[in-house]
């Protein structure tokens, strides 16, 4: 047998390498699995398989850089180690693991675990390299024994504001801080469903939110009070106040992977013991303030603007349309913005606009543009400004004022007056010139009618009186 003989996997056009343990182990002997990352950083990777007739043991990692005639090299591995709960044949399944967001299939085979492994009894006398690792690989002189080695780290739940007006936005993030002073190992754990259950409890009903979408999670170097620390943000979102309501974000718990150390050590044995710990962050709330008074403090919206505009062509024609951009760029909430209410006029004709927007989330901030597009027709000839008719109100919560983007444009309109040309398209003069005299005509008709029944009344009473005159004589 030969202990370090390897099943390899290699990814085309790719640095990573995964690799099975060998084919036959004694029983009193460790199986791994090894993910090689090479002339890379080994930024993510999933569960490890779980395998009938082994048991997990606990991951070690170990990295090595060289240089050779100018070229430099590295490497990053990460190591499960398996120990064996039974002898016989053990199929290891095929399966696929993600490395650095990366799909990876790997090929089973089957492992045979045979009886322990006989240890040699050695000349304690003689030199390191003279004697057998296998002697070291579970430690000398029977059970390892582990301690607990007190950690350096918390759960934090943080805000870049501790007060926001209504609608103005505040970034919370979640982060797992480790100080530069810890000695314990810790690594995540089912971190995506742990998330899913943490933000469900999170997350304010009263606030719209910007979600970072943080994919990966990376350490980065952060002093608070002095002291160093490794940042690992497991969420960030940017929130906006939809009422007065205190924001508030309850306390959390996030459980990691915490190894128990070997509390003698040996070179090639198992040193560590996984464990698990919970971490929890403290309760958070941010207070929120009402605008001030105005007659839009319900409707405007709040952060930092700016507007940019684009007009086609400033000289116009009356009955012919032209396109003007009105454009909002600025640090707030983009998808909460507005389109300028613009009141009816004579002047022009003004159409419902296409609406853009992107939105930028970065470093904590989000930020972006929303255009309007809008088509009019001037009506009348003459000079305007667009900023009679194009204005965006909106609150400023760092000069705690409000204020307006209006648009500086101006043009010139040629041509014939149209205002009235809608309402002449449609006229329908003819019918009501005629009204007055239709009416009248109609109250003569009847008039008339009325006199010819009367006449005839008349009539037929004369004739009746004189037939009944004969037939008395």
């Amino acid at each position: 047998m030969i202990f370090c003989s390897l099943l390899a996997f290699w990814a085309k056009g790719q640095s990573v390498q995964i690799d099975l343990g060998p084919n036959e182990i004694g029983e009193n002997q460790a199986w791994t699995i090894t993910i090689t990352v090479n002339n890379d950083r080994l930024r993510s990777y999933d569960n490890f398989p779980d395998i009938d007739g082994f048991q997990k043991r606990g991951t070690s990692s170990s990295s090595q850089t060289s240089i050779i005639n100018g070229q430099m090299s590295s490497s990053q591995s990460i190591i499960m180690t398996y120990a064996p709960t039974r002898q016989g044949m053990v199929t290891i399944p095929s399966f696929k693991m993600k490395v650095n967001d990366q799909p990876y299939s790997v090929t089973g085979k089957k492992v045979k675990i045979g009886p322990p492994v006989q240890v040699q009894q050695t000349d304690p006398f003689r030199s390191f390299f003279d004697r057998d690792p296998r002697e070291d690989f579970f430690g000398r002189g029977g059970a390892t024994e582990f301690v607990d080695v007190k950690e350096d780290a918390l759960l934090a739940l943080t805000t870049s504001k501790d007060e926001v007006y209504v609608g103005e936005g505040f970034t919370a993030t979640l982060s797992f801080l480790v100080a530069e002073s810890n000695r314990a190992p810790m690594q995540f754990h089912d971190l995506g469903k742990q998330l899913g259950e943490i933000l469900k409890k999170l997350k304010p009903a009263n606030c719209w939110e910007e979600n970072f979408n943080i994919e990966s999670i990376e350490g980065e170097p952060i002093q608070i009070n002095g002291k160093n620390y490794t940042q690992y943000k497991i969420y960030q979102a940017t929130f906006y106040p939809l009422n007065a309501q205190v924001v508030q974000f309850p306390s959390v718990g996030l459980e990691m992977i915490k190894f128990k150390v070997a509390k003698n050590p040996s070179f090639f044995g198992q040193n560590r013991q996984e464990d698990f710990k919970t971490f929890t962050s403290k309760p958070k709330s941010v207070k929120v303030r009402e605008l001030p008074p105005h007659p839009l403090r319900d409707a405007v919206s709040v952060g930092e603007y700016r507007l940019e505009e684009r007009l086609a062509k400033n000289n116009l024609e009356t009955g012919q349309s032209v396109g003007y951009d009105f454009t909002i760029y600025g640090e707030g909430n983009i998808s909460g913005i507005e389109k300028p209410q613009i009141a009816p006029n004579s002047s022009f004709d003004i159409y419902e606009p296409n609406v853009k927007q992107n939105i930028t989330r970065d470093i904590g901030r989000v930020s972006g543009n929303k255009s309007f597009s809008y088509f009019m027709i001037p009506k009348e000839p003459g000079t305007f400004k667009l900023g009679d008719y194009f204005q965006w109100v909106y609150f400023n919560p760092n000069t705690r004022k409000y204020d307006t983007l209006k648009s500086k444009q101006m043009v010139t309109v040629i041509g014939e007056s149209q205002k009235n040309q809608a309402i002449e398209s449609n006229n329908l003069g003819s019918f009501y010139d005629r009204a007055d005299a239709a009416d009248n005509t109609l109250k003569s008709s009847i008039s008339r009618n009325g006199q010819k029944i009367a006449l005839n009344v008349f009539i037929l009473l004369i004739l009746g009186a004189s037939v009944f005159m004969i037939f008395r004589k």
